[in-house]
């Protein structure tokens, strides 16, 4: 997706509730075309929220959200895919009865795009692994076939949410490197707890509480783990 017409992701004055409970309150925030943007915050904070009503799986009571000046606000979480922003959700599920392979045949019939090169060039461990049935994968190997999924298409926003939790230190290592990577080609909108790995790839860092941003640094001298640790 270009993103010559605006920021690659524009959010202002969002107000969100599930039921009766509001959730956001009054959050704003952008991401600029290849910038990585993380968002830390306490479990309940409201970071999950935020990323599903982006992608179109909640929607707001009020505010904007705008994607290269396209309003994203009323679409469906599929008119939001299609316009080249993926969402990977916290929770690792993968069609778990299909192959590796079969999973990916998924995703690139719905995109168009079959060209599984920068997948496994990303995530090698997939490629011996395309006839095992996705259930059978570790933690660590399904979060590389969500992140393998979502990039098909080339989509021009990635939504990540807590990319690392609970895998090993190798692979929370690697997953730093692919989002590196990623960046050269996409704006990253990440929520993560593990503040020494966000800390060394964000562009920009937003703390959350309480359904609020509640701060903001940007740069990389600003993003720095020892400063955010108090939002955690």
């Amino acid at each position: 997706m270009s993103e010559a017409g605006g920021d690659a992701l524009s959010v202002i004055g969002l107000n969100v509730w599930y039921d009766e409970a509001k959730a956001l309150f009054d959050v704003s925030l952008r991401a600029t075309s290849g910038q990585v943007v993380a968002c830390v915050g306490r479990n309940g904070a409201g970071k999950t929220t935020l990323l599903r009503t982006v992608a179109g799986f909640l929607k707001p009571r009020s505010g904007s959200i705008a994607s290269a000046g396209v309003d994203l606000v009323g679409l469906p979480s599929y008119g939001v895919a299609q316009l080249g922003i993926k969402y990977v959700p916290q929770d690792k599920m993968v069609f778990s009865d299909l192959t590796v392979r079969e999973n990916l045949e998924l995703s690139s019939y719905a995109t168009g795009d079959y060209d599984w090169e920068p997948v496994t060039t990303y995530f090698p461990k997939l490629k011996a692994l395309m006839d095992h049935k996705a259930g059978h994968l570790s933690g660590g190997e399904r979060q590389m076939l969500m992140i393998g999924r979502a990039i098909l298409g080339r989509p021009g926003l990635l939504l990540v949410d807590e990319p690392t939790e609970g895998l090993a230190p190798g692979i929370v290592m690697h997953l730093k490197h692919v989002f590196r990577d990623l960046s050269k080609r996409a704006t990253l909108v990440i929520v993560e707890q593990n503040l020494p790995m966000v800390c060394a790839i964000a562009d920009t860092l937003y703390a959350m509480s309480d359904g609020r941003i509640v701060a903001e640094f940007a740069g990389r001298g600003s993003v720095r783990p020892e400063v955010c640790e108090r939002y955690l």
